[in-house]
């Protein structure tokens, strides 16, 4: 299944989710499969590999691999949502592909996410969060000079008054707990499968 990410070939990894179904859980087909042969396309992004098209292709194969598990997942979760998440990558950082899969992930385990995309303005966080009345935002950093905006957005939410109803979770290459602690964050994130459980508990 990751193969067939890697390769771009939607209808491989519609063959290889169909095989696996009944199986397997399909979280772990998700997280196994489709997620890490995603994560697989972006390190041969950066290594210069693959190119953005290959990236974009992989990434409708994969949305296409969640779509065929979205009846399972929601067996599995129930019908109620389990809360709703903003989540992005800052600005000034256009890295995507980790972020995706993270709201891939939530968006499978029954959470209600919004994805505002990369290069996100500290705004579009605010707005979003109070437009859907999210109790959560997620955000992504994956360049240590654009660490500095998960700060500014949590600053952000604080003066705006919605800082207490809003649980923060930041991931991404550079961050750490200690980062977290540090920003006032609720939590760090090391991967999808984390985010879900973090995610979890504190909603």
């Amino acid at each position: 299944m990751a193969d067939a990410i890697v390769s771009c070939k939607k209808d491989a990894v519609l063959a290889a989710v169909a095989k696996a179904r009944g199986t397997i859980a399909a979280p772990d087909i998700i997280e196994n499969g489709l997620a890490a042969g995603m994560n697989e396309v972006g390190t041969l992004f950066e290594r210069g590999k693959l190119f953005l098209p290959h990236v974009m292709m992989a990434a409708e194969a994969m949305q296409a691999g969640v779509d065929e598990l979205q009846d399972e997942m929601g067996e599995s979760s129930g019908s109620e949502k389990l809360g709703v998440i903003v989540n992005g990558t800052v600005e000034g950082d256009v890295h995507d592909i980790g972020k995706s899969i993270v709201s891939t992930m939530l968006q499978a385990a029954g959470f209600e996410v919004h994805d505002i995309g990369r290069d996100a303005p500290v705004k579009d966080f605010i707005d979003k969060a109070k437009e859907v009345n999210a109790n959560m935002v997620g955000i992504s950093a994956l360049m240590t000079t654009t660490l500095q905006g998960q700060k500014e957005v949590i600053e952000a939410l604080k003066e705006a008054g919605m800082r207490d109803n809003v649980k923060v979770m930041v991931g991404g290459a550079p961050a750490t707990n200690a980062w977290a602690k540090k920003i006032g964050a609720d939590c760090y994130a090391e991967n999808a499968t984390e985010a879900v459980n973090k995610a979890k508990e504190l909603l």
